[in-house]
């Protein structure tokens, strides 16, 4: 979000932001909402790493009055409220797709549950996405999945969410408490659809668990779980919060990427990876974009079967010299989602849903 943000404002655009982030408060162009409390399950919400808002009206109305164009980012409450001012001023609106339903009903047990993920995809399209002027999707993937659920009658625009230019191949020397071992980097949060006890189970299977140190970059509420898992290892995971200058430098020195996320609508972390030229390996999962990212089947795992990532892991450990040859081919798929190219064609989606406006609405813009 805020690389969109940013971007937009270098571009010329003035952009409010809407959230509910309480150490924006006072800053310019920043309208910051209550924040939203659920009672005995705050702690948990807290944990997850996701801060919900109480829709204060006066002030949502005040960030959209006098909007050329507004854009949503999730399918909640501010954006229901947003939506019905907008209709009322007759204010053009697009929006991203960045939830999938998995990613709610994985927290109330029901990932699995095709009805319960329908009913939420359903809900989201009868709120917010049918009434927006262009849908953004980082990935024909989620566009996909969604249209399977009755989205229909938009403007949609495929456009990857993007790489900063500062991941880029620098390849540098490990640190010195790390220089014998073979590094694995994994960035997400802690969270069930991440998958990090599959990664887990699949060192504990391999011949070489005691040359490999795995890097979980992230936060989130399964933390002391997967700590509590890790800790069985030769070398337990080495786990915090990276910022993305010392990410930069992470996937500068590791030896591959494992991505075993099984719900993923992109895994910008793992275009990232691409880009300082680390060879991934991604699940197969029909929930995950990242299956569409293997260049190679060495580079997909069977995301049924440990085992499977296992015996890949081992190939690219077995094969430098290929992983060295494959490491530059991904370096170049990256240049695809360049970051700037990509928020030309976002930036070109924003004056679209002028032009589509002006003819609902057969008003001057």
């Amino acid at each position: 979000a805020y690389n969109f943000i940013r971007s937009m404002t270098a571009r010329g655009h003035m952009v409010r932001v809407v959230s509910a982030d309480q150490d924006k408060i006072g800053l310019p162009n920043h309208y910051v909402m209550p924040i939203l409390s659920l009672g005995p399950i705050d702690g948990y919400v807290k944990k997850v790493g996701v801060t919900l808002a109480r829709t204060n009206k006066k002030i949502l109305t005040e960030a959209i009055m006098g909007a050329d164009v507004v854009h949503l980012l999730l399918p909640f409450g501010i954006s229901r409220a947003a939506i019905k001012i907008c209709r009322r001023l007759k204010i053009p609106m697009t929006t991203s797709t960045h939830c999938q339903a998995e990613n709610f009903t994985s927290h109330i047990f029901l990932e699995r549950s095709k009805i319960a993920n329908h009913l939420t995809y359903r809900n989201f399209y009868t709120h917010v996405y049918r009434h927006v002027d262009c849908i953004h999707y980082p990935t024909e993937f989620i566009r996909q999945d969604m249209k399977k659920h009755g989205y229909k009658n938009t403007n949609d625009y495929v456009i990857s969410n993007g790489v900063a230019h500062r991941f880029i191949v620098n390849r540098t020397s490990k640190p010195a408490e790390l220089s014998d071992k073979f590094v694995i980097l994994f960035a997400g949060r802690y969270s069930k659809e991440k998958n990090h006890a599959f990664l887990l189970k699949a060192i504990m299977n391999s011949p070489y668990k005691d040359r490999i140190q795995l890097i979980f970059a992230g936060l989130g509420q399964l933390e002391d779980q997967v700590r509590k898992l890790g800790a069985k290892l030769p070398n337990p995971p080495i786990m915090r919060y990276f910022t993305k200058e010392e990410l930069v430098k992470v996937m500068n020195y590791a030896d591959l990427y494992v991505h075993p996320a099984k719900i993923e609508l992109e895994g910008i972390s793992l275009l990232e990876s691409f880009a300082c030229g680390l060879v991934p390996i991604v699940s197969s999962s029909k929930r995950s974009a990242t299956r569409n990212f293997a260049l190679y089947p060495e580079n997909l795992f069977d995301h049924r079967h440990p085992l499977d990532l296992t015996k890949k892991i081992s190939y690219w450990m077995e094969h430098p010299d290929i992983k060295e040859r494959v490491a530059k081919e991904y370096a170049q798929y990256a240049k695809v989602f360049d970051f700037e190219v990509c928020m030309d064609r976002m930036e070109k989606m924003l004056f679209d849903a002028v032009e589509i406006s002006k003819k609902k609405y057969g008003r001057p813009q």
